[in-house]
């Protein structure tokens, strides 16, 4: 039977239904806001996966083109692979959930969160992560939420709960925060330099209207939920749990203290093998069973030495940084390049720069007016990095997500488009990774800009924090690496300049954090990020005045958007002969930008001049060295710009009697010129007499004044032509067609005037 609830968030109506959708599923869930509506389904296993040591819950996000009125592109004409968008809204549901599920549970969970209608106005992802919430908490599934999940803006000095896309860019923060009443356990943050203050407060107002959401669940739980499902816990063999703690546990002590990763894991591995040993013959099944007692024996001696001893398993204060190195310039060849190390934590970033409209990332996704990207970050965590074997299939979907954080906090400082028209890609390779390689991406990736020369506004550095709380005890941790990420209660990751936060990035599993607790974690990440930025900036401070040789060089002009056409041409003939003519490559925008692109800046101002020459009009006064395109018994045409064409009278040739046209020229001739006028019907008249006469006005241009010298060779010989004739006056000129350039047709009903070797005009 169908139930519907209803409330109220930032002042915008939500309702959630069940029992009509999806009922085979253990629960569903349609939540809607305006008219945007996504349908949530929680489905379990019945019986648990025999030999996992971690719990299979698996979250898609499926985006459904007909919510927005869309067709998919391509030829197969039906969704694909899951967008960048889904995939990081997927992650999202999953890191607020994921941390209420009982350690021991071993049935598959599938989540699926599908948005039927969108609105171009309320956003699907926060009302998917509410959604998923009511659907286990009113299901049979175990699990210690429910939650709620909020977004937060900050726009004109207030703060906004769930701002519409319309909104978005205009806000200083973009703040996504997940949790139940007693604390957050999600935050995933982009923001342009704010403080942690800001954000503090922007986490608190999060956390109210979290608890409303988290009270309307509760209450359809008790109206419509079902009860919970018992699973077995896991069974524990008490002989082996004793002998390992009165034997073996100081050795664990000991092997956590080892500061070489590789090192510790070979410990360790010999540790756990002893242990199988001693029970291989009384216990032969004993082997998961013994991974697991490790695995949990590791973490409280790890929890121990941070919060009793106050010391690291690699020896490092609380607040201290691993050493760091810095490098830029190590690859010959690319744009732009850095390899960024601190400990054992390696990131290769690579900055390559591409043409606006031409390289640019086409989003095809649920948005109308999705913008192209032409900042993007690609993020790539080989199984080497770690020392692992295993196949590369390409990215998955935490390669995705720390490529989006990592994006997010160089974004901000990104130029303006207008004063740097490039697309600028950078690729963090992780070539080793011990801790916070998304934070190292960040780091080198900020190097390989200025590396390139990419004008961006600050350095950008990051630093990974942990937390580790127990019985009132907690030590907040810098620069984690992977066993204290591994066995502490929270991460949390902050990236930004040292002016403000662009990123930040937080999962929780230790419940409630005091606001305290969270501002001395926010301090000791500034105070770390300072001194990376410290210690970067010591390789290089700011970003190189000169762009890579290696990288192309674009320029950008401006033409009114009515001239187009005459850049493009009959089918796109023109644009595709300057590209040819050129090597250069160039994109029109429909505002009237021209991008042009080239390897060399000669190619670029080459392609330049010749747009110039095709879009700009022609003045009275100018002189050119033009090119005879048809000749005709009273004088010739001339080609004075690409497509523009003039008349060179016979009378206005020389002040020799020229008998003939072709005693003059032949078609292809160069011959030097001036506007003597462009009449009422926008038709150009030359004259080469006048252009003589007037020598002193381009003295100073080299090719003009070169074909001077030309022309004065053709004036003694035009002078020894025999006499006749005088020239024909301007006024017998017939009145043909002209074309919208300014030239004549020739008189087609006249077929002695058909004189032009061939050549259509």
């Amino acid at each position: 039977m169908a139930e519907m609830f209803s409330l109220e968030v930032g002042g915008n109506p939500v309702s959630f239904e069940t029992g009509r959708m999806a009922k085979q599923a253990n629960a569903s869930i349609a939540a809607r806001c305006g008219d945007t509506l996504v349908l949530v389904t929680a489905v379990m296993a019945d019986t648990a996966r025999e030999g996992l040591d971690f719990f299979p819950l698996l979250v898609d996000y499926e985006e459904r083109y007909y919510s927005a009125g869309k067709i998919p592109g391509g030829f197969i004409k039906r969704e694909g692979r899951p967008s960048e968008s889904a995939v990081l809204s997927g992650r999202i549901i999953d890191r607020s959930i994921r941390s209420l599920f009982p350690e021991y549970m071993r049935n598959d969970v599938h989540v699926v969160a599908t948005v039927l209608s969108v609105d171009q106005v309320n956003t699907p992802g926060i009302l998917a992560i509410n959604a998923a919430s009511a659907a286990l908490a009113i299901s049979d599934i175990p699990w210690n939420g429910p939650i709620g999940a909020v977004r937060i803006g900050y726009i004109d000095g207030n703060f906004v709960v769930n701002p519409t896309e319309a909104q978005i860019p205009d806000s200083k923060i973009d703040l996504v925060v997940a949790g139940h009443r007693g604390g957050v356990t999600m935050v995933e943050a982009g923001a342009k330099e704010v403080s942690e203050e800001l954000l503090i407060d922007a986490m608190e107002l999060a956390q109210r209207e979290i608890n409303k959401i988290v009270d309307f669940i509760l209450d359809m739980r008790s109206r419509v939920g079902r009860e919970k499902a018992v699973l077995p816990e896991p069974v524990r063999i008490s002989e082996i749990d004793e002998w390992t703690a009165q034997n073996i546990l100081g050795e664990i002590n000991s092997a956590v203290q080892i500061h070489s990763k590789a090192e510790r894991n070979a410990a360790l591995s010999a540790i756990s093998r002893k242990i199988a040993e001693n029970f291989s013959e009384k216990y032969p099944d004993s082997k998961n069973y013994i991974a697991a007692l490790m695995d949990e024996l590791v973490k409280k001696s790890v929890r121990r030495l941070i919060l009793d001893e106050k010391r690291r398993a690699d020896g490092r204060a609380m607040d201290e940084v691993r050493p760091i190195t810095c490098e830029v310039g190590v690859l010959p060849r690319a744009h732009g390049s850095a390899l960024f190390t601190r400990g054992e934590t390696q990131a290769l970033a690579v900055t390559t720069l591409g043409m606006v409209g031409t390289d640019d990332q086409m989003l095809d996704g649920l948005k109308w007016d999705e913008p192209a990207k032409r900042f993007i970050l690609h993020y790539n965590f080989p199984p080497y990095s770690v020392g692992e074997v295993r196949p590369m299939r390409g990215p998955g979907r935490r390669e995705i997500g720390h490529g989006a954080l990592a994006e997010r906090a160089l974004r901000a400082m990104m130029p303006d488009g207008e004063d740097f028209p490039y697309v600028v890609r950078i690729v963090s390779d992780i070539l080793e990774s011990n801790g916070s390689s998304s934070m190292a991406s960040v780091c080198s990736g900020s190097l390989s800009m200025m590396d390139t020369g990419v004008p961006i506004k600050k350095p950008v550095a990051g630093v990974a924090m942990g937390l580790i709380a127990d019985n009132g005890k907690f030590g907040i941790l810098t620069d984690i690496q992977g066993l204290e990420d591994h066995y502490g209660d929270m991460d949390f990751k902050v990236a930004g300049t040292k002016d403000g936060v662009t990123a930040l990035q937080m999962d929780n599993k230790a419940g409630g954090i005091t606001r305290s607790i969270l501002e001395q974690a926010l301090n000791q990440a500034k105070a770390g990020r300072m001194k990376i930025l410290d210690i970067m900036t010591e390789t290089i401070a700011e970003p190189r005045s000169e762009l890579s040789p290696n990288a192309p060089r674009i320029l950008t002009i401006f033409i009114d958007p009515e001239k187009i056409r005459d850049i493009i041409g009959p089918g796109g003939k023109t644009i595709r002969s300057i590209v040819a003519s050129t090597g250069a490559k160039i994109d029109v925008e429909d505002d009237g930008r021209v991008f042009i692109a080239a390897m060399e800046s000669e190619a670029a101002e080459n392609a330049r001049r010749i747009i110039d020459d095709l879009t700009r009009e022609v003045k009275a006064g100018e002189f050119f060295k033009g090119r005879v395109t048809r000749l005709i018994n009273f004088g010739a045409f001339v080609e004075v710009l690409p497509g523009k064409e003039g008349l060179l009278h016979v009378s206005e040739i020389s002040t020799s009697h020229i008998p003939r046209i072709e005693d003059a020229f032949e078609i292809g001739d160069e011959v030097l010129v001036v506007v003597k006028e462009i009449d009422d019907m926008n038709r150009i008249n030359l004259s080469r007499r006048r252009a003589l006469e007037q020598s002193s006005l381009f003295a100073s241009n080299e090719v003009l004044s070169s074909q001077f010298a030309v022309e004065q060779e053709r004036d003694v010989r035009y002078a020894q032509l025999p006499k006749g004739e005088g020239p024909q006056r301007r006024d017998s000129r017939p009145s043909g067609d002209h074309s919208r350039n300014g030239s004549f047709h020739r008189d087609r009903d006249r077929p002695d005037r058909r004189r032009d070797n061939g050549r259509n005009h």
